[in-house]
């Protein structure tokens, strides 16, 4: 059949419908010769797939990228070349100021101290590897799945992420810094690949042990080595170098002796190191199974850092590193001019407080006594500034910070949280009476706190196991009754007491902060400067802002941002001002009668850890918050020690060396501004009386009785009258108090109060009365040889209570 009797369906539907004439004009427009194929136009897309390219679009955006990143690579490598090492590679000094511009310390000692890569062990080397960088031999110079790996775990909210190989880390800490900037990146990216090209991955490696910062102002191996353990790099256990290589991730932050309360994160980074070497073959799984965590020994810092000095910069450096202001390795590259909060003048006072009335007390004959340590902190509420730490007897000789440890229970100290926190929730007891200064509880030794489904199966015991009855909560804040605070929690609601905690200003990560009726008795372990934040907050009313230690850095003429402190109210100002009002009577005549020396309106709380091992007292004025704390820790072993028989004293409580260093301290620090009378607005109906409710019993030891130190209570609102019981053990000796005269009379009390004490404390005369009284003896005495005269004349004192 010849072609002209064939018969062609249209590609186009529409040329079915044309005539021919009509075909060949189509052809003739197209351009096409007459008798050719003609190429039918495509239909244009239309509906939901306009939306997407297509895929000559998609092809084509791919091939220009690629060409670009090409072009780039080859740009970057042409461009960048590799620089003479950087300035952090001989790092300089930090200086740091009090807040007058008087010089307080420099860091400037570097510590650094080469070695060849022969000289490190392999099991140095390898533990190095396989905490920073396992494939090292084997890989590139960049990884780039790492460091988009990184990038990405950044962006999505996973917390920072390091993608950078040993070669780009030597890079950043040799040729480049610590700044975190895409040019820096891009810089450190190029020549890691020409630095690899130009030396082995020996040369590279040696440079890395080198050059990397260890904490203790220690770079490079050999210097973490002794700055450690007290060894060169060669005599390293497998354990000490897996210890010193997972210290390349966070310095600071893994040093167990300088932040004890660090060593879980420490060892779960040590343990992924070793696990890692067995991985690798590395490390025997046998040798693995029997390795112990090294604990370094304590630092030995610059004799330039002895004294105070090395305490406050340790603490400066923690809070520009922890609020993110400076990172800690460009922070120890040097050449910063940092200004801090603190107050010379406050500062020589509280080193001069703790001096007289702790440290001069010691004595080389009593074993005790070399255990004894001593932490402070002082904060001015409304500014949150940290004008005085006090933080060890010589930074040199003891390298823990005792402000900021966090590893000592803060004991009763804590109590007033519980009542703050029972106010802002409007708390009411179980028989529904609301939870005031008035309210009365049952302070019965060991008595079992009900919760709304009866017994919780927790009875604490009251310090020297002492029966107080029906007694208000005045007068249970006092005497520090556990039994009274243990109920009150469970009433208020643990979890919400753990709430107001943490709006005062303890940290919520703080161990032991458990919410349970237990936290009112204290376990949490916080700092003494945690502990003086929270205090701080109380004494702003209510309103809180964390704590600040810098007022200003400055590197080469350029100032460094700061954050902005911003206050906010997390407790109401009522509940905050009627825990004021509450403390008042702890010092006016209840366990914290030692701070009155202070001269100046003051309210506080004294605390005592369990088995003694720490006394603490948290107080405040209207214009300054401190806290004082007396540690026991055994010098040789770092083990916390009971306090007993330290100082000269059977026991070291709160309202003793801690509060009288307050009183000592405050009194200084304050002694060139007026006095200030707290202005407090105290919720209502706090200081009405209220009747006992129904809960416990009935029968009430000598509300008189005290439970921290042997002062006598003055709280205005006495205790249900009922005949005392008897104290489930011995009350010791010097346990009583005696009465207080009044208008009129011309003798003191006659009663010591003590059952078996042989010189309880004697009355005072008040207004006219002519004489206060004297010794109890065996707690029953009369007042008759007191000093004479008018108003309030003290008679001669029987020996301190004991107690937390």
């Amino acid at each position: 059949m010849s072609d002209e009797h064939q018969t062609w369906a249209p590609r186009d539907p529409s040329a079915a419908s044309t005539s021919p004439g009509d075909d060949e004009g189509a052809q003739g427009a197209q351009g096409k010769a007459p008798g050719k194929k003609g190429r039918t136009k495509r239909p244009k897309r239309t509906g939901w797939r306009r939306l997407f390219p297509t895929w000559r679009m998609v092809l084509g955006s791919v091939l220009v990228a690629g060409l670009l990143l090409v072009g780039g690579f080859f740009a970057g490598y042409q461009l960048v070349d590799i620089p003479a090492a950087n300035a952090g590679a001989d790092a300089q000094s930090n200086v740091y100021f009090y807040k007058d511009g008087t010089v307080l310390a420099r860091d400037g000692e570097v510590n650094r101290e080469k070695v060849k890569l022969s000289q490190v062990p392999s099991n140095v080397q390898h533990a190095v590897l396989a905490a920073e960088d396992r494939d090292f031999y084997s890989q590139p110079a960049v990884d780039v799945r790492a460091m988009f790996r990184a990038g990405w775990n950044t962006a999505t909210g996973k917390g920072k992420q390091g993608g950078s190989t040993i070669t780009q880390q030597y890079v950043k800490n040799y040729y480049l810094g610590q700044e975190r900037t895409v040019v820096r990146k891009a810089k450190e990216f190029f020549i890691a690949i020409k630095l690899n090209r130009e030396q082995s991955k020996d040369q590279i490696f040696e440079g890395y042990l080198n050059t990397s910062y260890f904490g203790r102002n220690a770079y490079g191996i050999q210097a973490a080595a002794q700055a450690y353990y007290g060894k060169n790099v060669e005599d390293l256990t497998t354990a000490e170098a897996a210890y010193l290589a997972s210290l390349l991730n966070a310095p600071s932050a893994y040093d167990v002796v300088a932040q004890p309360d660090s060593k879980p994160a420490a060892l779960s980074r040590w343990n992924y190191v070793l696990d890692g070497m067995v991985k690798e073959g590395w490390l025997d799984s046998g040798e693995r199974s029997t390795t112990e965590f090294p604990v370094p020994g304590e630092a030995k810092p610059s004799t330039g850092l002895s004294g105070q000095r090395g305490y406050l910069v340790q603490a400066v450096e923690q809070y520009l590193t922890g609020n993110g202001i400076i990172d800690e390795k460009t922070l120890a590259t040097g050449g910063h001019r940092i200004t801090t909060t603190l107050d010379k003048k406050k500062q020589d006072a509280f080193v001069a407080a703790v001096k007289n009335n702790v440290m001069k007390k010691r004595s080389d004959d009593r074993e005790p006594d070399k255990n004894v340590r001593v932490g402070g902190a002082s904060i001015v509420p409304e500014t949150g500034e940290v004008v005085a730490m006090y933080g060890g007897v010589d930074y040199t000789q003891q390298y823990v910070n005792n402000a900021t440890r966090r590893d000592y229970q803060v004991g009763s100290t804590f109590k007033p949280f519980v009542f703050t926190s029972a106010v802002a929730n409007d708390s009411t007891t179980q028989d529904g009476r609301r939870i005031t200064p008035e309210t009365y509880y049952d302070g019965t030794n060991k008595r079992t706190v009900q919760g709304p489904q009866g017994s919780t199966g927790y009875d604490p015991a009251n310090e020297d196991d002492v029966d107080y009855g029906q007694i208000t909560v005045r007068t249970a804040t006092d005497k520090s009754v556990n039994a009274v605070y243990a109920q009150m929690a469970q009433d208020v609601g643990p979890e919400k007491v753990r709430d107001t905690a943490v709006a005062l200003g303890i940290p919520k990560t703080t161990p032991d902060l458990t919410a349970s009726p237990s936290i009112a008795l204290g376990p949490a372990t916080a700092s003494v400067l945690d502990l003086t934040e929270a205090y701080a907050t109380l004494a702003n009313h209510g309103r809180h802002g964390p704590y600040t230690l810098v007022d200003k850095v400055t590197k080469d003429g350029t100032e460094i941002e700061l954050p902005d402190r911003k206050t906010e109210q997390t407790i109401s100002r009522e509940a905050a001002d009627t825990t004021t009002a509450l403390l008042r009577s702890v010092v006016e005549g209840g366990t914290g009668s030692a701070a009155q020396a202070a001269g100046r309106p003051a309210v506080g709380k004294t605390g005592t850890a369990e088995e003694d091992k720490a006394a603490w007292f948290a107080g405040y004025t209207p214009d300054l918050a401190t806290v004082v704390a007396v540690m026991g820790q055994d010098p040789d072993s770092g083990t916390q020690t009971p306090l007993y028989g330290a100082l000269g004293l059977d026991r070291v409580n709160g309202g003793g060396a801690p509060a009288e260093t307050w009183a000592a301290y405050t009194e200084a620090a304050l002694r060139s501004s007026p006095a200030q009378e707290f202005d407090l607005r105290t919720a209502p109906g706090s200081d009405e009386p209220q009747e006992p409710g129904e809960e416990g019993t009935d029968t009430a030891a000598d509300p008189d009785t005290p439970n921290d130190t042997g002062s006598p209570s003055t709280s205005s609102t006495p205790a249900t009258p009922s005949a005392p019981t008897t104290p489930s053990s011995p009350t010791p000796p010097g346990n009583g108090d005696g009465g207080t005269g009044t208008t009129g009379d011309a003798t003191g009390g006659t009663d010591g109060g003590g059952s078996t004490g042989e010189t309880g404390d004697g009355g005072t005369g008040t207004s006219t009365g002519t004489e206060g009284g004297t010794d109890g003896d065996n707690g029953d005495g009369d007042g008759d040889t007191g000093a004479l005269g008018g108003g309030l004349i003290e008679g001669v004192r029987g020996a301190r209570e004991q107690g937390a």
